[in-house]
């Protein structure tokens, strides 16, 4: 599949860890949300695209709508 920003087939999917923070002031009451997601990186454009899992998709929801 071809890279949606550059269509390049150069890509690769690599493992990422990722500590979310919610914004503004509010968001310093709020935990952060580690997150371990697959990202699909382009070489020719730099694009990276990933997906959330669903238990931390949920947390950042949640902690949204408090």
């Amino acid at each position: 599949m071809a890279c949606i920003s550059c269509g390049s087939e150069k890509r690769a999917e690599f493992g990422a860890e990722m500590n979310i923070h919610f914004p503004g002031i509010k968001g310093l009451n709020k935990p952060a949300v580690w997150v371990f997601p697959k990202l699909m990186v382009c070489f020719g454009c730099g694009q990276a695209l990933l997906k959330i899992p669903g238990t931390q998709l949920r947390q950042l929801e949640d902690c949204i709508a408090a």
